[in-house]
């Protein structure tokens, strides 16, 4: 083990090169698993990748656009992709040229919209316009990860701040008098007590402090508020996420806090559809580049690795979702800067990883492999969930201290007509309901499921219930979208349902609505014990049941409880499920579970 670390890192330190190389090994390890998966797929008949959601075929090129985009389209598209996920264009073979990895920005079923960083002319690579493949894809980002922890081990700042703090040879140290001024500023921005208490830790920390925001609690605010804060003192700011996603909705939370701070995205402009801040390919391309202080910057961790953001030196790093970054990835964007604020919630989804049972601690997310320390803050009063709808997640995962505030407490589901089919699954008095389907031998998807969400759906439409007010929760993107299609049908108008969010629970992780339906999907045991540490796993059943601020319909059958499994602990995580839709109000399987064609009448 020496000898091989001393190969790779010239650190004089050998519990610090033993370190890296740890990472180094794991990151290894990630790449190769996934690289095997993906051409384990390819290397199947098209045919079967089709059947098995892992492609679209018959893809045809209708327009380039400006920032390299594409817009394709193909006669019918039952696959498991979704907006964010990397695929592989080719003309048949994945692993043969042409072949290009692309970014699905948009997908409408038999329209797509994809982007990529190719370098020359769109028009002249892609002459053909018909016959193209979409498969799974991936982006070897390895060498940039690599290359971070070789500065880790190499420059001061890794070696003085971020290597004892992910060590745990540093602690932070709180200034009292930057504490009280903490306190100050949480208060005039109208925050509550606990809100305060992590925002004045985290502003006075020298080193680092996490922030727990349980669903609801008002962790974007926080950041919000933060970061605006540290900026007005004159210090250089990067806000980093794993999505983009969450990097738009952080800066547009601190731009609504004070629409005048100086605040951009550094990222392809194809990602910021939805961001209110300006955003430059690069920094050095914005007016922020002239300015020595005071400024907020959102970029991926990546971003510093490379040209977009290369060179350029923060103060503070500001980590949102940081239950979802692992180590290595959160190691790039804290050689930035020389202070760390990680927020997250190790009770919500982790890191998306290939390997299983290999990297012990280091599969951690950087918030939960943190989060044992005395720099965590959790925040406390939920403004989403009411008071049933908080109980059971605050009791399983939160020790009991999650407690809904006093506006959100007695909240209860309102219909502006009484509903006309369904009444005892959507009674208002009734904030959280089972209703047993009771099937069989469902695995990855359940049209009897489809039906039943599809018939929720309409009956509300039908007494006026706002459709931007529904969420559907499934567990697997096929269910998603055999639910999307069926919605088609019974809802034909276009607007309406692009109102009504239907996806999986890593795509729900962060939204909320007043009405969620979470689709259980699965009813063969056999299957579910298969797929155990995917379907039961606690985290992804707390994100799911925490999205609705006034009532939850779980929709499933109760045999998924008879899922059997070797491994004590994933049968702990079964009992949880039952323990979960025991605390339900029951509704058994004695309906019409017909859809009725809605017709917009409100």
């Amino acid at each position: 083990m020496r000898n091989a670390t001393a190969s790779h890192f010239h650190v004089p330190d050998p519990e610090m090169a033993a370190f890296l190389y740890s990472l180094r090994e794991f990151v290894l390890a990630e790449t190769m698993a996934l690289r095997r998966q993906i051409e384990a797929i390819w290397a199947k008949p098209l045919a079967q990748r089709v059947r098995d959601g892992f492609a679209v075929a018959a893809v045809q090129i209708d327009e380039f656009r400006r920032d390299s985009q594409l817009v394709l389209s193909c006669p019918e598209n039952q696959s498991r992709f979704r907006p964010g996920d990397i695929l592989c264009l080719n003309r048949g073979d994945p692993f043969t040229y042409p072949h290009f990895m692309v970014n699905l920005d948009e997908d409408e079923e038999t329209r797509l919209v994809v982007s990529a960083d190719i370098q020359g002319d769109w028009q002249e690579l892609f002459r053909e316009r018909d016959g193209w493949i979409l498969d799974m894809g991936f982006l070897d980002l390895s060498s940039y990860v690599l290359g971070a922890l070789a500065d880790a081990g190499d420059t001061l700042v890794g070696r003085t701040f971020v290597l004892p703090l992910l060590m745990r040879r540093a602690q932070p140290v709180i200034d009292a008098d930057w504490y009280g001024r903490g306190l100050a500023i949480g208060e005039a921005a109208g925050l509550n007590w606990h809100q305060c208490e992590a925002l004045a830790n985290a502003y006075a920390a020298d080193l680092a402090a996490l922030v727990q925001g349980p669903p609801g609690t008002g962790k974007t605010r926080v950041l919000a508020a933060l970061a605006n804060a540290l900026a007005k003192t004159g210090e250089r700011v990067l806000v980093c996420a794993f999505t983009h996603r969450a990097i738009n909705n952080a800066l547009n939370a601190i731009l609504k806090a004070n629409p005048h701070c100086l605040a951009i995205k550094v990222g392809h402009s194809a990602r910021a559809d939805d961001l209110q801040a300006p955003n430059f390919d690069t920094f050095h391309e914005s007016p922020l580049a002239d300015k020595s202080s005071g400024y907020i910057v959102g970029a991926t961790p990546f971003a510093p690795r490379t040209k977009r953001l290369a060179g350029v030196e923060f103060d503070t790093v500001i980590f949102d979702e940081a239950s979802q970054i692992t180590l290595p990835l959160a190691i790039m964007g804290m050689l930035a800067g020389q202070k760390y604020i990680f927020f997250g919630d190790q009770k919500q989804l982790p890191p998306v990883l290939t390997t299983r049972l290999t990297g012990g601690a280091l599969r951690s997310s950087i918030f939960e492999y943190l989060a044992d320390s005395q720099m965590n803050k959790m925040l406390a009063e939920t403004y989403r969930l009411n008071d049933v709808l908080a109980g059971w997640p605050s009791q399983q995962f939160y020790g009991g201290m999650l407690t809904p505030a006093a506006t959100a407490a007695s909240r209860r589901i309102e219909y502006p007509a009484p509903p006309a089919r369904l009444a005892d699954v959507l009674h208002p008095n009734h904030p959280k309901v089972f209703w047993d389907l009771a099937h069989h031998n469902n695995t990855a998807t359940s049209h009897k499921e489809a039906a039943a969400v599809v018939s929720l759906i309409t009956t509300l439409l039908g007494c006026g219930f706002p459709a931007g007010e529904i969420g559907v929760v499934a567990p697997y993107r096929a269910q998603g979208r055999l639910i999307r299609n069926l919605l088609r049908e019974y809802v034909p108008e276009t607007a309406v349902q692009r109102q009504i969010i239907i996806d999986t629970v890593e795509r729900m992780q962060g939204q909320e609505r007043d009405m969620i339906i979470l689709s259980l999907t699965t009813s063969n045991p056999g299957f579910a014990a298969t797929v155990a540490d995917f379907f039961f796993q606690p985290e992804r059943l707390n994100v799911a049941i925490t999205r609705p601020r006034k009532k939850l319909i779980i929709v499933g059958s109760r045999f998924i409880l008879n899922t059997q499994t070797t491994d004590p602990g994933l049968q702990e995580t079964v009992f949880l499920l039952e323990n979960l839709l025991e605390s339900c109000t029951y509704i058994p399987d004695s309906h019409d579970l017909a859809p009725e064609l809605w017709l917009s009448k409100w």
